[in-house]
């Protein structure tokens, strides 16, 4: 081996170790659905027979469901899940459903362009690794691609407009949280406008998640 080919060759191992894995886009299936009296932060309103969930997803590990990395960028996915044990169906077309700040700001979901905004174009688009010489440059795989988040999106995204008898119905809704150094706490989730099948508005929910966190500290512990 030459003195030249010597360096080249660390060099070529040293990119391949940067070079982006494959994804495994199959790994990406929302969970499996359980009935909102399952998780730690749920409201039951026993008359109405309806039980709401919220399930926040806030770790690292929570994250791998996703494509991206949400939580490092400020955004926080919460999982509604929605139970009808009722004989009629609840219509969730007009809801509005708000995260609460422990301050008492109001956060609406975002859509999918409010997550790019908050991804720098770096981080959308991909770096580059310069080579010598002629050997043009390794574009890296980006950390948060647009087509990623709108995939995101379309695959978790909280969609049911009415939930059946006898149902449970479970979806994901983004809330930017940027600037909150702990966003959950003393927080809540609140949804209103929720109907029945008269068209009837149903009383509010609130759900805090403080009992989320209450658990994953006994689960520390």
């Amino acid at each position: 081996m030459t003195g030249t080919s010597a360096p080249l060759a660390v060099l070529a191992i040293a990119i391949l170790a940067l070079l982006p894995r494959p994804s495994h886009a199959g790994d990406h299936t929302p969970p499996a659905v359980q009935p909102a009296t399952d998780f730690a932060a749920v409201e039951v309103h026993t008359d109405e027979k309806l039980a709401i969930a919220a399930e926040p997803y806030d770790t690292k590990d929570k994250m791998t469901l996703f494509r991206v990395d949400y939580i490092s960028h400020g955004v926080m996915p919460v999982r509604l899940i929605v139970t009808n044990n009722g004989d009629r169906p609840i219509s969730l077309r007009d809801a509005r459903i708000l995260f609460v700040t422990s301050t008492g700001d109001r956060i609406q979901a975002a859509e999918p362009e409010d997550v790019e905004r908050l991804m720098t174009r770096k981080e959308r688009e991909g770096t580059k690794i310069p080579m010598p010489g002629p050997i043009p440059a390794i574009k890296m795989k980006p950390k948060a691609s647009d087509k990623e988040i709108e995939q995101d999106f379309d695959t978790f995204e909280f969609q049911a407009l009415v939930i059946e008898p006898h149902t449970t119905r479970a979806g994901f809704l983004f809330y930017d949280v940027s600037g909150l150094s702990h966003p959950l706490q003393d927080a809540l989730l609140n949804l209103h406008t929720i109907k029945d099948a008269d068209g009837k508005e149903l009383f509010y929910f609130e759900i805090p998640f403080n009992k989320y966190l209450k658990t994953k500290s006994s689960q520390m512990n």
